[in-house]
């Protein structure tokens, strides 16, 4: 970076800094990060225990926002390869979705009817511990039309981890001291749906096996992570499919789809309910 530039970077931090803690700062946030490389769109989700993610700040217009945010929030995310990242402790940093995705995420289900949907062409993201075990996701995306983040472009925004932590951080704690969340609420359910789905009909290992292909690996990535054979991993989808009276990983996503849903509005009905 040049010295002119380094000037304009760093007038940017002292002035986004000088802007209130929450929503006008983040803004400031992403106006200064779009002074290092073209951004679409940005969004921050907070991964707290077993709630729902909670988008703190994002950038799309209404029309977009709904697939994006809303529809993300009633279940895919819990085949998103950022969030799954999270539930292992990722550490900080600024990483590639494609770094997580399985072997097959981007022929899998979740990419063909969900993701694929969003236009994306590339996402990245800074990952921050936040208190109490959360962490926050600060995606930073580009739609078709724009090219994949350069490696001058990742190694640059890299360098702004710091300030990224801080300005995250401190609309955390701004959003805890103001709407603070319960210890456990009722969208825990929405997990607690996926982690159970065909408990009814399948053994526990057949359930590990179908939670898998949903977030995108291949039988052999399964054969792998189980360490089954590839061959006792195709006996297992022969058998799901059978006691789910499916015959393909799109009925089977479907499947998971409508349980969701399904969640969701007895979630819904139960809140109305207790607001009466």
């Amino acid at each position: 970076m040049r010295p002119k530039e380094l000037k304009h970077w760093t007038t940017g931090v002292a002035y986004l800094l000088s802007q209130p803690a929450g929503r006008a700062r983040l803004l400031g946030l992403a106006q200064w990060l779009q002074q290092i490389c073209h951004v679409d769109h940005f969004v921050l989700f907070v991964y707290e225990g077993n709630h729902r993610p909670l988008a703190l700040f994002d950038t799309f217009p209404a029309d977009k926002r709904h697939v994006y945010v809303e529809d993300y929030q009633v279940g895919p995310y819990l085949l998103d390869p950022f969030y799954l990242a999270c539930t292992r402790n990722q550490a900080p940093g600024l990483w590639r979705l494609r770094q997580f995705a399985p072997d097959h995420f981007y022929l899998g289900e979740y990419y063909v009817t969900y993701y694929q949907q969003t236009g994306l062409t590339e996402e990245i993201a800074f990952f921050i511990d936040l208190a109490d075990g959360a962490k926050a996701v600060l995606s930073l995306m580009r739609s078709a039309c724009s090219p994949a983040y350069s490696r001058d472009e990742m190694q640059l925004l890299d360098c702004a981890q710091a300030v990224v932590e801080q300005v995250v951080g401190e609309a955390w704690e701004q959003r805890r001291a103001h709407q603070p969340r319960p210890a456990q609420d009722l969208d825990y359910k929405i997990r607690e749906t996926f982690e159970q789905f065909g408990a009814h009909l399948l053994t526990a290992r057949e359930q590990e096996v179908v939670q898998m292909l949903l977030r995108g690996h291949s039988s052999a990535s399964v054969a792998e992570h189980l360490a089954i054979s590839p061959g006792t991993v195709k006996i297992h989808r022969k058998n799901i499919y059978a006691k789910l009276g499916i015959g393909s990983q799109s009925e089977l996503l479907g499947l998971l789809v409508r349980d969701l849903a399904g969640q969701r509005e007895a979630v819904s009905e139960a809140v109305l309910r207790a607001a009466i």
